[in-house]
């Protein structure tokens, strides 16, 4: 995991380091008397950067190439890209602009969570294939709904507190490219998308046989230990996302995702078998095999085995 901190009340120093981070811009503010700090964390894909503006910056800002989503804490934001002003204020999660697109505003004394990653996760994530006759994107800023915009700010918060922001710990590889996969479900989830509505196609319902649910779960077992996802297991039958999705559900009363989940939970559970407590804890376990929030991975595996893994682990 790569850590990055900036701290300056310098005006052109905050100017040089937003447009490396991020894409080239201008701002314009008060720096003589104002600070600038952000926190950047970031790790298989995903990166969560916790920024804090205590003056009003104005932003003119190139493409991102990058989904970004805001969460604001404290004061606001004014987006202008598009001619009026949209304001966005705390505890509300957005979308700050389309990736391939320009975007500017004020950041107004704002403390804010940046959440950041690559737009292609999304056509991955999404279970629609090649039918949809174009990439998978975001089309809209706002949460479609109250409850949509707690979850995608809940989720934020769980990857920026337990995965990536870790005091001590952080996320392995696996662990961290699950992470960006799951940030990116929910993204499509709570954000208005090209998905939505997109109906399912008839050969959808005639692919999900027993015979793909067998393909996939062979895929799946095979390569547990790898960065796979939904649109990686079912390209290896080969069906659409959604054919796969429709077998496991018909066949095996799961989901794809489930099951991998619960095979690479076997896998940690015959690791801590054979493990030496003296030189391997849980939590390297639990993160060799993606999971990053070590109470989550302990009430899973209580679930499933009926003891803790701790105890496992010391047998």
């Amino acid at each position: 995991m790569d850590t990055l901190c900036f701290d300056s009340t310098d005006l052109e120093e905050t100017e040089a380091f937003l447009s490396s981070a991020y894409t080239p811009m201008t701002i314009g503010g008060l720096p003589q008397t104002s600070r600038a700090s952000i926190v950047r964390h970031s790790a298989g894909g995903l990166t969560v950067d916790r920024l804090a503006f205590d003056y009003t910056m104005a932003y003119d800002a190139g493409c991102l190439n990058r989904v970004c989503l805001v969460t604001v804490h404290q004061g606001h934001f004014a987006d202008t890209t598009g001619g009026d002003e949209e304001l966005f204020g705390p505890q509300e999660t957005f979308l700050l602009a389309p990736h391939d697109r320009p975007y500017r505003g004020e950041v107004r004394s704002a403390r804010y969570t940046l959440t950041l990653f690559d737009p292609s996760l999304l056509g991955e994530v999404a279970g629609t294939g090649d039918r949809s006759g174009g990439a998978v994107e975001l089309t809209g800023q706002r949460a479609i709904s109250p409850a949509a915009n707690r979850q995608l700010g809940a989720t934020v918060a769980y990857l920026r507190d337990h995965v990536l922001g870790r005091p001590g710990a952080g996320a392995g590889p696996l662990a961290a490219a699950t992470a960006a996969r799951h940030m990116a479900a929910v993204a499509l989830a709570t954000l208005p998308n090209t998905t939505l509505g997109d109906e399912p196609a008839p050969v959808d319902g005639r692919d999900a046989t027993s015979d793909t649910l067998r393909r996939a779960v062979s895929f799946i077992e095979a390569n547990a230990h790898r960065d796979i996802g939904l649109a990686d297991i079912a390209a290896s039958v080969p069906v659409t996302p959604r054919a796969v999705q429709y077998a496991f559900a018909r066949h095996a009363e799961t989901t794809p995702l489930s099951f991998l989940k619960r095979v690479r939970l076997v896998r940690a559970h015959e690791d801590l078998r054979r493990a030496d407590p003296r030189t391997t804890t849980v939590t390297d376990i639990a993160l060799r095999w993606g999971f990053a929030h070590q109470g989550r991975f302990a009430a899973a595996y209580r679930e499933l085995y009926g003891t803790a893994p701790s105890k496992t682990l010391r047998r």
